[in-house]
């Protein structure tokens, strides 16, 4: 049996699975071995806790089952670097009389007590060299992201501008070497920050992933991997600190970063703010379909809860209903009707531009970031010192959480700052009605649960006034902003 995997270690980098599998093929031929199975594991780190190799395994069923005596691998780290499977290995070698060759390393006799010496300290030496490396590698990210340069990875959206150089690149699942392009992680791609600007506004001036994910799909903006933007990979994108030219360390944001930023700072906190919210929905479930649903009231009686969409009629009437079903419908396109005729009336009015949010005053952003720097900063000292012991427990925690406390206050009055009214886009323009039309329907909601809260009354029986069946006075408007007038 012959086995190979590649991963990212050192030893062996570089050496795709074919070519392992040559020099395993060539040992068996020189010994006159017969190769009746040849197990590979792509892209798998033997010493990963928790990670599976299910060729390996299968390896050693077929091993247990006595498919063959003699196992060859390219150098002994391709085998095994966890001491626990190492001595799982010894143990089936021993009970099936299996011996072990490698390209490298020569024989391993696990059936004598030398064989199993040598076997352990090659394996104590592939942990060393593993975790060695895994601490070089975690200084050196940690570095790079103190000075505010880039780490490595894969590349974010938004960044990583071609600049005409190529480097070499080792596949993660062949270990072959190719050449890809060098790109420049401080300059901004202007297409994908041009989508990322427009997300940041959208969302706060109260658009949904949803409908942004929806977006991507239709103007065909795919992740920097080239697969579909989802709603969880969205959110992480517009979460990214990295976006208002903030370098992060293990989730701690540690200064300013040498790339050019895409959106401000204060806007970045605005959006983060919202999408945190508490109130804000995190499990969607099915969109909604009508303006009013979950936000128009009931009420019916002393109910105060809010109505759904629900068919009546015979199924030919969508109505709004309140789910404790204690009344009958109204229908849904009437009521959606006669509520966006009556906000865009409302917005037409001279007098509508009282109704916009003031502009938050004395805020200055300028002050508030340097402020936010200074709070980091200190967080920053403070864990040093803690780590250094010298502050105790105690105080580290009483000074941390002070220090915390102020970076949220601070974080607040930017996202205030940069959070847009959801009216503003509507408030003077040239043809509100069209404007209004023009809007996704979160956005319609978003300004309609802004404006005013619509309830609807048990209606009067009969024909109304009007020559209709549909008492219009039985939807009543209770304004949330209204104008000096």
């Amino acid at each position: 049996m012959i086995y190979c995997r590649i991963s990212q270690d050192r030893t062996g980098a570089g050496l795709g699975v074919d070519r392992q599998r040559e020099d395993c093929e060539a040992l068996a031929e020189r010994n006159g071995w017969e190769v009746v199975e040849v197990y590979v594991d792509n892209d798998v780190s033997a010493y990963r806790k928790g990670k599976k190799r299910p060729r390996y395994t299968q390896m050693l069923a077929d091993l247990d089952d006595g498919k063959a005596t003699v196992v060859i691998v390219w150098h002994t780290d391709r085998l095994h670097r966890s001491v626990t499977e190492l001595e799982g290995y010894i143990d089936m070698c021993e009970k099936r009389g299996v011996t072990t060759h490698t390209v490298q390393a020569g024989e391993l006799d696990l059936a004598s007590p030398t064989g199993r010496m040598v076997a352990r300290m090659l394996g104590n030496v592939a942990r060393y060299e593993s975790e060695h490396k895994g601490h070089r590698v975690a200084r050196a990210r940690q570095q790079k992201a103190m000075a505010g340069e880039w780490a490595g990875g894969i590349r974010p959206f938004g960044w990583g501008v071609p600049t005409g150089e190529r480097k070499k690149s080792v596949d993660r699942k062949t270990g072959e070497e190719t050449e890809v392009p060098e790109l420049d992680m401080t300059k901004v791609v202007p297409d994908e920050a041009e989508a990322l600007r427009f997300w940041v506004d959208e969302i706060l001036s109260g658009a949904s992933l949803r409908s942004l994910v929806k977006w991507c799909a239709d103007k065909g903006v795919v992740t920097t991997r080239g697969n579909p933007v989802t709603h969880v990979e969205l959110r992480d994108m517009l979460m990214r600190p990295r976006n208002a030219g903030i370098a992060v360390y293990k989730g701690e944001e540690v200064g300013r970063g040498k790339w050019e930023p895409i959106v401000d700072e204060a806007k970045h906190r605005a959006v983060v703010a919202v999408l945190k919210d508490p109130a804000r929905r995190t499990t969607p479930g099915a969109a909604p379909k009508w303006l009013g649903s979950l936000l128009y009231r009931c009420g019916r009686g002393d109910c105060t809860g809010y109505v759904t969409v629900t068919q009546s009629g015979g199924r030919r009437y969508p109505s709004y209903k309140c789910p404790t079903g204690h009344g009958g419908g109204r229908r849904a396109e009437v009521v959606d009707q006669y509520v966006e005729d009556t906000i865009v009336e409302r917005l037409e009015r001279p007098d509508a531009h009282e109704l916009l949010e003031p502009a938050p005053e004395g805020v200055n952003v300028a002050a508030l970031q340097a402020e936010g720097e200074q709070i980091r900063m200190r967080l920053r000292n403070l864990a040093g010192k803690y780590g250094a012991g010298e502050m105790g427990d105690m105080e580290y925690a009483i000074a941390s959480d002070a220090a915390r406390g102020q970076l949220e206050g601070v974080t607040r009055q930017l996202a205030r700052a940069a959070t847009a009214d959801p009216l503003a886009g509507l408030i003077g323009a040239p043809d509100v009605r069209a404007a209004w039309k023009a809007l996704e329907l979160d956005r319609k909601r978003a300004a309609l649960r802004e404006l005013v809260e619509v309830t609807l009354k048990t209606p009067r029986p009969g024909r109304m006034p009007d020559g209709g069946y549909f008492d219009y006075e039985a939807v009543v408007f209770t304004w949330k902003r209204t104008s000096a007038a």
